[in-house]
């Protein structure tokens, strides 16, 4: 199988993170997800935007990492979209980057809190930093205990990955995930987004007012969910 669907997804979603200015040099890698196949097409290892293909997409076994067809070496964070894709199955597409706001609020240690309605729109609560790995578990597998740490997190705390699209790994950077992979790149553009707003409103304001969580909780039902009405029907 040539598996074009998801190759073609994935190449879209890396030229679309570099071209909304998420990438530096080669720093981040995308990928598209087919459950039903029980496969995902991500990023060659190292290979620059301006070479990518659809073709050159590496499809990868969901349930094993293992790649199944593709000529170049898959992305070396391969084993964490696995792990997420393999937990999460209403996941189509994940994006992970080192953009600037964004990471610096994970090289901090410091989560995205919630600080009005643009991040309201987009994310359920604040965006968490997971924990960092243990020694053994950098030395054993970094990138699948890298997953394995993403998933652990959201199901310790009760968080619905659907509702809250996005994570920081501490002194690394951004995963950022939706139901496809296009929907992965407009999460992640948003992550960038609200966390450059966060780290401008701290500097106007220290402790900044909270949100009012019933305005918190509006502005996200308004485009999430059964009771959603922002946009047209059958967009």
């Amino acid at each position: 199988m040539e598996y074009r669907t998801i190759r073609e997804a994935a190449y879209e979603a890396n030229i679309a993170i570099q071209a909304a200015g998420l990438i530096v040099l080669t720093w981040g890698n995308a990928s598209a997800a087919d459950h039903a196949e029980g496969v995902f097409a991500i990023k060659p290892s190292g290979v620059g935007y301006d070479k990518l293909t659809p073709q050159s997409m590496v499809v990868v076994s969901i349930e094993t990492g293992e790649v199944v067809r593709g000529d170049y070496r898959p992305s070396s964070d391969t084993a964490t979209h696995q792990r997420l894709y393999r937990a999460f199955p209403a996941i189509g597409g994940i994006v992970h980057t080192h953009s600037v706001s964004a990471t610096s609020f994970a090289q901090a240690g410091r989560a995205i809190p919630c600080l009005g309605t643009t991040h309201a729109d987009h994310f359920a609560g604040e965006v968490p930093v997971a924990r960092h790995p243990t020694q053994e578990e950098i030395d054993a597998g970094y990138e699948a205990a890298t997953g394995d740490i993403i998933v652990e997190y959201f199901v310790e705390h009760g968080i619905d990955p659907v509702h809250v699209p996005a994570v920081l790994l501490p002194h690394h950077g951004p995963f950022a995930w939706g139901a496809t992979a296009a929907r992965a790149v407009e999460n992640a553009v948003a992550l960038e987004a609200v966390a450059d707003m966060a780290m401008r409103t701290f500097t106007i304001a220290k402790t900044p007012p909270e949100i009012p969580a019933r305005l918190e909780q509006k502005h996200f039902a308004r485009k999430h969910g059964p009771a959603a009405y922002y946009g047209q029907s059958g967009s």
